[in-house]
């Protein structure tokens, strides 16, 4: 039985996503993103929809903020649309007044509410016209100086912000977005799905344009506002627990732990240790790019704190087989199956998750034996359910499915906190129901249940009211 172990100003809330929950593309000056033009594309996006109303949140920022008072959350963490505040996102572009009002007051308003921001500066939603003017991920010269001049926009305006967050998960916008074309832009050598592309070399590059990026904008950081502002930066990462397939097969074991280079330490290595994991160097080769000493300086030591985004765990096989030129895991199989027939969790509404425990606690662990036991904010986790969208709005409202998730995933957190990990705040995944990207509206992750059709109305279900009552259990009273 796991005891009181978070500390008494330990951070719980939500998080969310500027095109997954604003709407309002078009108003108050915003530009379009390459979501924008993604969504736009047939057969793209689940059921055919687009982030265009979502949540509707641009006009309802105070019924977000009720609702987070509501669940009692003491942090919320949302993203910035880049052109909602420069619309044509570059270094020489004007800058929009209306768009970066709208966040200096939501700031303001959580502030005053009793809620700590926590602002991710970027969520996969790039200006559409830095992709048209210079390819804009794949362009390190172009799009990390203007990166670096929105990051310097966004800080100036927002000096009461203390939590930073340079990325939300690069991972996905490299493999996703360069390498399947799953994501936007669509990027991939598979001509059926794009007609651009080349998934042996292009997440690779834009992988490693987000690390510079990072680093670049974590030194103007703490040059230039961390003296007078204080406050913490750090990046977000995505990963996924890991089991062998066959616990007794040595080349099972070493593909579970090359499965976390490839996602996790892909970038934390960089930034922790100053180099690229030895397993991508040896399967990538060239493809791989290589850091200049300029570029390490920036990137080792360019974290505050550890973001920590995870939803589910895999059972690893081993390839016997040389890894194709477009593989991005690492030369292996996933499974929810292992060897001997045990599986890893109950079916979700996403095919990808599976609800584990078990692997939260050991990739919290895992996480910070390798990296010297970082501080770490668990940034997403969450899970959808089964067909829940087919249910009537009282068997929505009360999901003990979801419920039973978080306590058995906090529960695992306070446990890797006794085992040793330095974990200061959490962050579930998400306090709405909103657009899911490639899943469009079929798919609901929210602690509040959105009615798409009937004008954005929401319901707080079970799961919302379970959260903190949760995290009361495991944080220090005295």
């Amino acid at each position: 039985m796991v005891g009181q172990v978070l500390d008494k100003d330990f951070l719980w809330g939500f998080a969310t996503a500027s095109y997954q929950i604003e709407g309002a593309p078009a108003e108050d000056g915003r530009g379009p993103s390459i979501w924008d033009k993604f969504c736009k594309i047939p057969g793209k996006i689940a059921d055919a929809s687009s982030g265009d109303v979502a949540c509707d949140s641009y006009h309802r920022t105070g019924e977000d903020i009720a609702l987070l008072k509501e669940t009692g959350a003491k942090g919320y963490r949302f993203s910035i649309s880049w052109s909602r505040v420069i619309p044509l996102g570059g270094r020489n572009d004007p800058v929009n007044p209306a768009g970066l009002a709208f966040y200096v007051k939501f700031v303001d308003d959580l502030l005053a509410a009793g809620i700590i921001p926590m602002v991710t500066l970027f969520h996969w939603d790039l200006p559409q016209e830095l992709d048209d003017r210079y390819g804009g991920l794949l362009n390190k010269e172009e799009w990390v100086q203007d990166y670096a001049n929105y990051a310097r926009v966004l800080f100036t305006a927002l000096p009461k912000v203390k939590w930073w967050i340079t990325f939300n998960e690069p991972w996905c916008s490299s493999v996703l977005g360069y390498s399947t074309g799953l994501f936007a832009p669509g990027h991939t050598s598979y001509r059926e799905k794009s007609s651009v592309g080349d998934s042996s070399t292009e997440p690779w590059i834009v992988g490693h344009n987000f690390l510079v990026a990072h680093g670049t904008v974590v030194k103007i950081y703490r040059e230039e506002f961390k003296p007078k502002n204080g406050g913490q930066i750090g990046i977000t990462l995505n990963g996924d627990g890991v089991y062998p397939w066959d616990p007794n097969d040595p080349l099972d074991v070493e593909a579970a732990n090359r499965k976390l280079e490839f996602s996790i330490s892909w970038f934390a290595d960089p930034i922790y240790l100053g180099t690229y994991p030895s397993s991508m160097k040896k399967q990538l080769g060239s493809r791989l790019p290589t850091f200049t000493s300029e570029e390490i300086a920036l990137v080792k030591g360019s974290n505050d704190f550890y973001g920590m985004n995870h939803y589910t765990a895999n059972y690893i096989k081993h390839r016997t087989t040389p890894a194709p030129l477009d593989d991005f895991k690492g030369n292996l199989d996933m499974t929810f199956i292992s060897k001997s027939g045990e599986c890893i969790g109950p079916e979700t509404q996403s095919f990808w998750l599976r609800p584990n425990p078990q692997g939260f606690h050991d990739l919290l662990l895992w996480i910070s034996k390798r990296y010297d036991y970082p501080t770490i904010y668990c940034t997403e986790n969450g899970t959808s359910v089964k067909g829940e969208g087919d249910l009537p709005l009282e068997e929505i409202l009360d999901d003990e499915f979801r419920c039973e998730y978080y306590r058995g995933y906090i529960e695992a957190l306070a446990q890797a906190v006794e085992d040793g990990a330095n974990v200061k705040g959490y962050m579930a995944w998400s306090l709405m129901d909103n657009f899911e990207w490639a899943e469009g509206y079929e798919t609901r992750f929210g602690s509040t249940y959105v009615n798409y059709e009937g004008g954005q109305k929401r319901y707080l279900k079970k799961s919302g009211k379970t959260v903190g009552p949760t995290f009361e259990k495991y944080i220090k009273k005295d």
